[in-house]
């Protein structure tokens, strides 16, 4: 908000007296804004933790506000969030080879920030799953 009033030409002085006002009424709140974003950013975009962080970062929020909205989304939350992007993705790659498959998955979960390790074991999973349902 900072930010935006002083482009606006708003003298700092100023600026500092609106936003500690806004604050004692309870219209800026940044650990609640850092996370609504975290909350969002994971279950609309599917995004993990490491991304979520960069882009809060980015706008400007301190860590504490940071940490508590990543403390909302755990391992698990992480891990089935992947899974279900992978599945998507995977499923709409059925007439590629599995090696373009692989690649193209693990490239989409390492753009929403999953760590390579888990990008693989996602896929691991998929082919299991399709090398199962091939043999039934």
């Amino acid at each position: 908000m900072r930010e935006g009033l002083l482009k606006r030409e708003v003298a700092p002085e100023i600026a500092e007296q609106i936003i500690e006002r806004y604050r004692e009424v309870g219209l800026l709140d940044d650990a609640a804004l850092a996370s609504t974003i975290a909350r969002t950013r994971h279950r609309e975009r599917g995004l993990s933790r490491r991304a979520i962080e960069q882009e809060l970062r980015r706008k400007g929020f301190e860590h504490p506000e940071i940490e508590g909205a990543l403390a909302q989304i755990d391992g698990d939350d992480e891990a089935d969030a992947a899974r279900e992007l992978a599945a998507v993705r995977w499923r709409r790659l059925a007439g590629h080879d599995d090696q373009t498959r692989v690649r193209r998955v693990v490239a989409m979960l390492g753009r929403k920030g999953y760590a390579p390790s888990l990008a693989f074991e996602v896929v691991r999973e998929l082919q299991h799953a399709d090398n199962v349902g091939d043999s039934d």
